[in-house]
């Protein structure tokens, strides 16, 4: 039997340039947000357009990639978010970035290819940071990899999406802008999954800041006369 190598050398790709500069906000699962945009550099000599020759067939993508910001170390145990942040679960059973060798998939929609000067993939619905080092990407396949009969453990539906309302100051930052419009979609579709950590859940005078695009975005959540909570986004300030 052939020894199996205790570690394995890998490179990547390219590097994700995209709408989350930290990662604090980005959603816990791709598609999510499809209003975020993000582009896919390839660096050489993977930068060759013969390289993805074909792929602008396909709509979707699977992406490796590296958890670049999350630290080396590693537990057996996680608690995932979608557990309340206090029950734990073996790693192998979560999808945490803290994870042995910090690999992490994604599936992104493919908009459009670029290879004037390099290799530029323009992805749609991407939950990666600004920078992630990308270490393949394959094709989606649908009657292969879409399995509706599959049982999803503690996850098996979408997270609750909760209100978003922009303040007036937050609307008049964005009417500022040209790309006002992309924004508040991509401002709404992030915060309606609640990135305050789960511990910090409830309503509160707390407020959060999210940094998407150049800007910091800050909101509260707030108690409707139901009980019920939304988020209020208070203003948004330049980074």
């Amino acid at each position: 039997m052939n020894e199996i190598p205790a570690s394995f050398n890998l490179a990547s790709i390219g590097r994700i340039e995209s709408d989350y500069p930290d990662k604090f906000g980005i959603p816990r699962q791709p598609g999510l947000a499809d209003a975020a945009r993000a582009r896919l550099v390839l660096t050489p000599p993977y930068d060759d357009p013969l390289a993805v020759r074909g792929l602008d067939a396909f709509s979707h993508l699977w992406l490796t990639f590296v958890f670049h910001l999350s630290p080396a170390r590693w537990t057996p145990l996680v608690r995932p978010p979608r557990l309340g942040g206090n029950a734990r679960v073996g790693v192998f059973a979560s999808r945490s970035t803290h994870r042995p060798n910090r690999l992490g998939l994604s599936l992104v929609e493919l908009e459009g290819i670029d290879t004037q000067g390099g290799v530029c993939l323009n992805l749609r619905g991407a939950d990666l940071v600004d920078g992630t080092p990308v270490l393949d990407i394959k094709p989606y396949l649908p009657w292969a990899e879409a399995r509706p009969e599959a049982s999803a453990g503690f996850a098996p539906e979408p997270p609750d999406a909760l209100p978003v309302r922009l303040a007036p100051p937050a609307e008049a930052a964005l009417a500022a802008r040209p790309d006002g419009e992309s924004l508040r979609a991509l401002i709404q579709q992030v915060l309606a999954q609640d990135p305050r950590p789960a511990y910090r859940k409830g309503a509160g005078e707390r407020v959060y800041g999210v940094r998407l695009r150049d800007l910091d975005v800050r909101f509260r959540a707030l108690a409707d006369g139901a009980g019920e909570t939304r988020l209020e986004v208070v203003e948004i300030v330049a980074v």
